[in-house]
């Protein structure tokens, strides 16, 4: 008896139509882990789900990615709905998925996604409503769980960075049915009360446990409050809906508390170097117009009428030197032109003449005679000599030429 032998395109194609009449793998939900998980050119996404006890193909093509909402990523616990089909080429059967939705965790982040996307649209992260938080405050809000190392946190930092500030703590309900009424309640007291500052926060935990932060009404009280709100929700990696929504987002409670109080400490030494800087331009400030102070005395000095009358007086007094040495020095200029015009006069005195022998004739009248022409005989004159007036009668008069002319 012969058997008959099939080629393998034949028991491929034979699989494959055993899948397709195969009612219940025409549309099958399988719930597993991502893995392997790749993007390709195309469009469509190849990746593996896995658990603990096995492995499974799967691929969503291009026309299907309406039915993702969320990037798939490795290690997603995630719900896949499509067709199990064989790929006849290769002999291998797979998942053709049409949809992924999250599982578990997954669906809150899913529901995360959707409330950031209406909230952002709402323009609730716009930065222009951010309020600014305060450099210096004296009372600080805190919404957190009255016990707990957040609380704790909060009060050791603020306290340590100033002693002075004043924490008003609504011990709130932070997890669980009551959570974001709770919160909401803090929120709206503490902003009745008047704090500067309002810290709203947990510390660490699942999506879970922080769920009630990505709640729509928490977010809302957030928004409307008039003091502005530091979020401190979990740990550096979480994130809620709350730390978009809030004025500023710390990584951790001890950072809100840090963003929050200013250090005491730090600012007695900044005063103390503005002191010491204010001091040392106040001195510079004091030298400086006591310089100018002592430049205008000795210029008021100089202009005061006093100090005037003394420099004038000072001033007439070295012209009257210079006066006086001019007069002196023209009175011996003069003196000595005096001594030459004596001694020139002495030189042309009668009286030297008539010390010499020469004499000097005058008529009766004071006429000086120097011509015989001017006397006759019996006329009185009068001779001076040196030491006196001979008085004489003429006798005789006789013409008489000296001189070259009467050689002649």
């Amino acid at each position: 008896m012969r058997q008959n032998v099939y080629t393998v395109a034949q028991i491929n194609s034979y699989i494959k139509n055993m899948f397709t009449q195969d009612y219940m793998l025409r549309f099958v939900l399988v719930k597993g882990e991502v893995s392997n998980c790749k993007y390709h050119s195309s469009g469509h996404i190849y990746f593996t789900l896995k658990d603990a006890k096995g492995v499974i193909a799967c691929v969503m093509f291009a026309g299907n990615r309406t039915g993702l909402s969320f990037r798939l990523e490795e290690g997603q616990m995630v719900v896949v709905g499509g067709t199990i089909d064989v790929y006849e080429r290769d002999g291998k059967y797979q998942l053709y998925a049409r949809q992924i939705a999250l599982d578990g965790a997954g669906v809150l982040y899913e529901k995360f996604d959707r409330m950031k996307r209406k909230l952002e649209e709402m323009g609730m992260f716009a930065p222009e409503y951010k309020q600014i938080i305060p450099r210096y405050i004296r009372t600080l809000g805190v919404v957190t769980a009255p016990t707990g190392a957040a609380v704790r946190d909060i009060i050791n930092i603020a306290t340590r960075r100033n002693p002075y500030i004043q924490i008003i703590l609504y011990p709130a309900i932070v997890q669980g049915d009551q959570a974001v009424a709770s919160i909401v309640n803090g929120i709206h007291a503490l902003e009745q009360f008047g704090v500067d500052v309002m810290i709203v926060g947990r510390g660490g935990g699942s999506i879970e446990d922080l769920w009630a932060f990505n709640e729509e009404a928490v977010a809302q009280a957030v928004f409307d409050c008039s003091v502005p709100i530091i979020s401190a929700v979990g740990h550096e990696t979480d994130t809620t809906i709350t730390d978009f929504v809030a004025d500023l987002r710390a990584p951790t409670p001890s950072a809100a508390a840090e963003l929050a109080v200013y250090d005491f400490a730090q600012l007695m030494d900044r005063f103390g170097a503005y002191q010491a800087t204010l001091n040392h331009f106040m001195q510079v400030q004091l030298r400086r117009q006591q310089n100018k102070l002592e430049n205008q005395k000795l210029r008021l000095k100089y202009l005061s009428p006093v100090s005037q009358i003394q420099q004038k007086r000072t001033y007439c007094m070295d012209l009257e030197g210079r006066l006086a040495g001019l007069m002196s020095s023209a009175l011996t200029q003069q003196r000595h032109r005096m001594a030459l015009y004596a001694e020139k006069l002495k030189g042309l005195s009668p009286l030297e003449k008539l010390s010499q022998g020469y004499a000097y004739v005058e008529d009766a009248k004071q006429r000086v005679i120097n011509d015989v022409n001017n006397v006759k005989p019996e006329d009185m004159v009068q001779i001076y000599v040196k030491n006196g007036i001979i008085q004489a009668e003429v006798k005789k008069v006789d013409e008489v030429k000296y001189g070259e002319g009467a050689d002649a």
